[in-house]
C-alpha cells in the first residue's frame, strides 16, 4: 500500500511482505554497500539488486532499515505494522510444496534461516507489531502429515542459541519461530498461517452443502495448535488474486454475496469460526483481494466482491472470531489500493464513520 493511500483512510494495520531470499553466508550482512550478496548477487545499489530484504534501501544505511523504517513509519501514522515473512520457499530455491517441508530439515540452510528471522524481529524490538509467519508453508506441511510432531525439521540442531531445547520437528520449528519472536520483539503478536486447502481440499471453494466444513477446520486448528501453541492469533486468507482475474483464466472462484449458493461468505466465516475454536486463537483475515464490481476487468483493475462484503458485514467477521482484516494484492497485475478507483479508501472511511472499532494489539 502506497503511503498516500495508507494516510487517506483510518487504517489500523499496514502490512509489508518480506520475501525473496536471505543473505549469503552464516548470517545477516554487516553492511550493504560492500561485501554483501544474496544468491551471489551484490546488494550494493550499483548492482542489479539483490534478493535479501535487509538491503532494500539506500546501501549506506545499516542493513534492516527497510523493515525498521516501515515499523517506525506505521507507528508514527498511528497504525500497527504487520510483517509477513514469506521466506523459506524463495530462499531455499526448491519447488513449492513438499520440497519446502523437506528443506526445513536441512540444518545448514535452517541455521541461516533462523539467523535471518532473528534479524527481522530485532528490527521490531520493543515496538508493537503483528508478525505473520510463512503463508502456505504450514499448509504444505500438514499435507505431509496431520501431526507436525512427526515431520522432521532442523530446530535445536540449527538454532541452539534460541531453541536448543525444542524438538527437531515441524512442531518444534513453529514453536522456535514464535519463541524467537517473543524473545526479541516482546510487544509483538505472532501468528502462523492457516490455509483453507491444508487438509487437501480447498474448503473456501466448496460447493457441496453436505461437506464437513467444521471438521476440516478442526483438523487445521489442531495442526496449528501443535505447531504454534504460544501463537497469539491465526492469519487466514481468502484468495491471492481477484475473482474476475481467475474467471479470465477459466476458473470460477467467486463467493456468492447473497449467500444463496456455494461457495459463499457464510461458509467462509463458518470455517473461520470453527478454526479459531479448534486452535483456540482469534483469526485475522489477510491479503483480501482489492477488486470491486465497478472495475473494467483489465490489468490491475479486476472485479471482486470481498472489500464491499467484508466492510459492510464486519459483524459477521467478528462473530466468526475475526479480530481484523487487511486488504492487498497477492500477485502483480491484480487490483491494488492505488488502482481500485478509491473504493477501499471510501469503504474504510464509511465503516469507521459508522462506528467501526479500531484494531488493538
Amino acid at each position: 500500500m502506497a503511503d498516500d493511500i495508507a494516510k487517506a483512510a483510518p487504517f489500523d494495520v499496514r502490512y509489508l511482505y518480506l520475501s525473496g531470499g536471505i543473505a549469503d553466508g552464516a548470517g545477516p550482512c554487516a553492511k550493504c554497500d560492500t561485501g554483501c550478496t544474496a544468491a551471489g548477487t551484490s546488494c550494493a545499489n550499483s548492482g542489479p539488486g539483490c534478493a535479501w530484504w535487509g538491503c532494500w534501501q539506500y546501501d549506506k544505511d545499516p542493513p534492516g532499515a527497510y523493515a525498521r523504517n516501515f515499523v517506525q513509519k506505521a507507528k508514527a501514522d498511528g497504525q500497527i505494522p504487520m510483517l509477513t515473512y514469506y521466506m523459506l520457499l524463495q530462499a531455499s530455491g526448491v519447488a513449492e510444496g513438499a520440497a519446502e517441508v523437506t528443506k526445513a530439515n536441512d540444518a545448514t540452510f535452517m541455521a541461516r534461516y533462523y539467523a535471518d528471522w532473528r534479524f527481522v524481529v530485532q528490527q521490531v524490538g520493543s515496538d508493537v507489531a503483528f508478525l505473520h509467519l510463512e503463508p502456505d508453508f504450514w499448509g504444505y506441511a500438514q499435507q505431509v502429515n496431520d501431526d507436525p510432531a512427526k515431520i522432521p525439521a532442523a530446530v535445536a540442531s540449527a538454532n541452539a542459541t534460541d531453541c536448543g531445547s525444542l524438538p527437531n520437528t515441524i512442531a518444534g520449528m513453529g514453536q522456535c519461530l514464535i519463541a524467537m519472536s517473543k524473545k526479541y520483539a516482546p510487544n509483538a503478536k505472532v501468528s502462523l498461517h492457516g490455509s483453507g486447502w491444508a487438509t487437501k481440499f480447498d474448503v473456501l471453494l466448496n460447493k457441496d452443502p453436505t461437506f464437513d466444513v467444521a471438521g476440516h477446520a478442526d483438523k487445521l486448528g489442531k495442526f496449528l495448535a501443535a505447531a504454534g501453541p504460544n501463537a497469539d492469533f491465526v492469519v487466514i486468507d481468502a484468495a491471492d488474486r481477484d475473482a474476475a482475474w481467475y474467471e479470465s483464466q477459466g476458473q470460477n472462484r467467486w463467493w456468492d454475496a447473497t449467500n444463496a449458493t456455494l461457495p459463499n461468505f457464510t461458509q467462509a466465516f463458518a470455517w473461520a469460526k470453527a478454526l479459531g475454536e479448534s486452535a483456540k486463537k482469534p483469526v485475522f483475515w489477510w491479503q483480501l483481494p482489492v477488486g470491486n464490481m465497478s472495475l473494467p476487468n483489465q490489468n490491475e483493475k479486476w472485479k471482486d466482491n470481498r472489500v464491499d462484503y467484508f466492510l459492510t458485514h464486519m459483524n459477521e467477521v467478528a462473530a466468526a472470531h475475526g479480530v481484523g482484516a487487511a486488504f492487498g494484492s497477492g500477485m502483480g497485475g491484480q487490483t491494488n489500493p492505488s488502482t481500485d478507483g478509491g473504493n477501499l479508501v471510501n469503504k474504510v472511511k464509511a465503516y469507521a464513520s459508522g462506528g467501526g472499532q479500531a484494531a488493538c494489539p
